[in-house]
């Protein structure tokens, strides 16, 4: 179990150096995450952009990377994904480009880092007075998961997981209440789902829904409740019924708890940093570090 970030970027430092490609890298904020992550010793990278605007934010940062030449975002999209199919790099990470431009290169069925599985996106964040880390998903992909998505989002959260060690993390489904109600299709779907985990049909972790938020990481408020559960009050990872509340859920940890957040897109090949414009360099430079962590 992870308690703090500090101790995610122990864990970066035992696997050696990665290679990150920066698509867009004329985004300035991006780029000072990855020269911090650097200068830790911790990757190194490729710029993929416009090359006077790169140079002139390297020549800022005192700082040095290979640089490729792009003329539009399209070109910029595919150079950088290629650049991490072929092997030449670890993982991708989106810089002055947009989202959906980065994610049709990413998913391209000839050179891209799709797979079979869905892409999600797992948020990982470090709440000041907890005692552990918890991972979110999904606030930032799917809008609004079918019962089958949501078994996949849970999986590609379990995969990563496991490989920050966690042998078999404890994943809560979280709605608005802890009780199954048919007029609350989502304490339905995470009833179900809970039973598919119980028979084996979704291996590697301990699942229960439909649990309230409060009773999933506060085990005063699971004892209150009288409810009996491996999961209740001590769980790892939090699914989330909607991109809308695991957005809020996630940004709150920020602005209201001033948290710390780092995000990544699961799924592909390779790991896919996606970042707000409105993060923070710190909130960049640790969603580098997720990044590396899971490649």
């Amino acid at each position: 179990m992870l308690k703090s970030f500090e101790e995610l970027v122990d864990k970066v430092r035992e696997k050696g150096l990665k290679k990150i490609v920066l698509a867009g890298a004329e985004d300035f904020e991006a780029l000072k995450a990855i020269t911090r992550a650097h200068r830790e010793g911790l990757c190194d990278a490729i710029l993929v952009g416009k090359e006077d605007e790169v140079r002139k934010n390297l020549k800022s940062l005192k700082a040095d990377f290979e640089i490729v030449k792009t003329r539009s975002e399209n070109e910029t999209a595919e150079v950088s994904v290629r650049l991490v199919s072929s092997g030449k790099a670890d993982l991708l990470m989106k810089g002055l480009i947009k989202t959906s431009t980065l994610l049709k290169a990413v998913l391209n069925k000839e050179w891209g880092l799709r797979t079979e599985r869905l892409l999600s996106h797992v948020v990982l964040m470090e709440i000041p007075g907890f005692d552990r880390l918890l991972f979110l998903t999904d606030g930032g992909m799917v809008i609004r998961p079918s019962l089958e998505e949501k078994v996949q989002i849970i999986m590609n959260a379990v995969d990563l997981a496991k490989r920050l060690g966690y042998e078999k993390p404890k994943v809560a489904l979280i709605t608005a209440v802890e009780t199954v109600n048919e007029k609350m299709p989502e304490t339905v779907e995470a009833s179900i789902i809970a039973k598919m985990a119980e028979r084996g049909q979704i291996k590697g972790c301990i699942i229960d829904g439909p649990l309230g938020f409060d009773n999933a990481v506060s085990t005063f408020a699971a004892r209150v409740k009288g409810i009996k559960s491996d999961v209740a009050g001590i769980a790892d990872i939090l699914v989330v019924p909607d991109i809308h509340s695991g957005n809020f859920l996630g940004k709150s940890v920020v602005y209201f708890a001033k948290g710390r957040i780092a995000g990544v897109v699961v799924g592909a090949r390779k790991p896919v940093v996606i970042v707000s414009r409105a993060d923070t360099e710190e909130s960049k430079f640790y969603s580098v570090i997720l990044g590396i962590a899971v490649s």
